[in-house]
């Protein structure tokens, strides 16, 4: 085993750290109990495949597939087919739906999971009418419907340029909604992840944009199975969670705050948002694209909760929100970089190659730091491999290594 990992630091000199041991975690033998937890799971492409930009998607069909089956043998369920795939940069429409019918094929074979990406990002035109939208959005919920999938009702960029009012996602949302003959997960992605999704459900403000989200929810309660929310602010989830009706689950998207998110009342000594008294709703279950890149680390902390001990789901889960944070640093979009890069430094693809040639969206010094990271929270798979895959990657790029 390698003893030593080569970092670049901030002036771009080089230094020297030890190299961790993997971390000791145990597969789940019964699934998992105290928490519904997705990882949003990435795509790898076709190495040699033309991956650059506005090119059709070539996916390597056996490392993205394993990957999944990865997931499952940790007791995850996947969400597939969303922000973390490359929805709108770089995974088209066509590699959407076949990503659709073979992810939920491989839910199928698994015995997990899986909850998929509806959205409105097949239509042509920038610009279309509430109506096409709708019929949009009802073309991809029927597709999912069709594979048995958890729809996910992603929040359309179609939808935020047309809305003039918190009354077109009103009815957009209910004559959607009223089509489905499954109960779907909404999802509201803040603008750090998308900037051109401002104004979504009818206001700049969390606290108006909420209320409509909350009506939407109680208006049709028996269709929603939950909320997914990525606005990575704690107390924004938290107050909108204390709203939903009984039932609706609240799917924390925010990969800054999730540790005390998740734990909620079974960790008070998490770094969390104070809830209302006697409230009921104690804590965020998850759906996140971090615990694509941590799911051996996610599984044993949610066993740790689930074996009535919180302290060891704190040791386990805390180290790993540096890490996440680090993946999801500003310009938070590019966060499927991290992804895809921990992927490949954990084995799960052969090439650091991502569609539409978003693996060059890091710096070397950002990737540097997600190995240091990685490595203090015990979130390299196989040590050895993950220090020869980054030592060759910094020589490739003229760094001693």
């Amino acid at each position: 085993m390698s003893d030593a990992l080569t970092l670049l630091s901030g002036d771009g000199s080089v230094a020297s750290t030890a190299l961790n041991e993997a971390g000791e975690f145990n597969k789940p033998t019964d699934g998992l109990r105290s928490r519904v937890a997705y990882a949003a799971a990435h795509v790898a492409p076709v190495a040699w495949a033309d991956n650059t930009p506005g090119q059709p998607a070539e996916i390597d069909w056996d490392a993205t597939l394993a990957f999944r089956r990865n997931v499952y043998s940790w007791g995850l369920g996947v969400a597939d087919a969303m922000d973390t795939a490359q929805r709108n940069m770089g995974l088209d429409a066509a590699a959407v739906r076949e990503l659709i019918a073979r992810s939920a094929q491989v839910a199928r074979e698994e015995g997990g999971s899986v909850a998929v990406g509806v959205n409105t990002d097949h239509l042509d035109e920038p610009d279309v009418s509430l109506q096409q939208i709708i019929d949009g959005y009802r073309h991809q919920l029927h597709h999912a419907e069709e594979h048995g999938a958890v729809p996910v009702l992603m929040a359309s960029r179609h939808l935020a340029r047309a809305a003039a009012s918190a009354e077109d996602y009103r009815r957009v949302y209910r004559e959607v909604l009223g089509d489905a003959t499954t109960p779907v997960v909404l999802h509201w992605l803040g603008t750090a992840f998308d900037p051109q999704l401002a104004g979504y459900f009818g206001s700049t403000d969390w606290r108006e944009a909420s209320d409509v989200v909350v009506e939407i929810i109680t208006e049709h309660t028996a269709k929603i199975a939950g909320l997914k929310m990525s606005l990575l602010d704690a107390d924004a989830e938290v107050s909108v969670r204390e709203r939903l009706s009984e039932g609706v689950r609240m799917f924390t998207g925010d990969d800054f705050n999730y540790v005390g998110l998740i734990g909620g009342a079974d960790t008070p000594d998490a770094d969390q948002p104070e809830r209302s008294p006697g409230t009921m709703r104690t804590h965020s279950d998850a759906l996140l694209g971090a615990f694509a890149a941590l799911a051996p680390v996610a599984s044993a902390a949610i066993q740790a909760l689930d074996a009535g001990d919180p302290a060891r789901y704190l040791e386990l889960l805390q180290p790993t929100q540096a890490l996440s944070r680090q993946v999801f640093a500003v310009p938070t979009f590019y966060y499927k970089t991290g992804v895809a890069f921990l992927a490949w430094l954990n084995g799960h693809q052969p090439a650091f190659q991502m569609v539409g040639g978003l693996h060059s969206a890091r710096s070397l010094r950002h990737l540097s730091e997600i190995v240091r990271l990685a490595n203090d929270a015990r979130a390299l798979e196989k040590p050895d491999l993950a220090a020869e895959r980054w030592h060759s990657l910094l020589r490739l790029n003229g760094v001693d290594a």
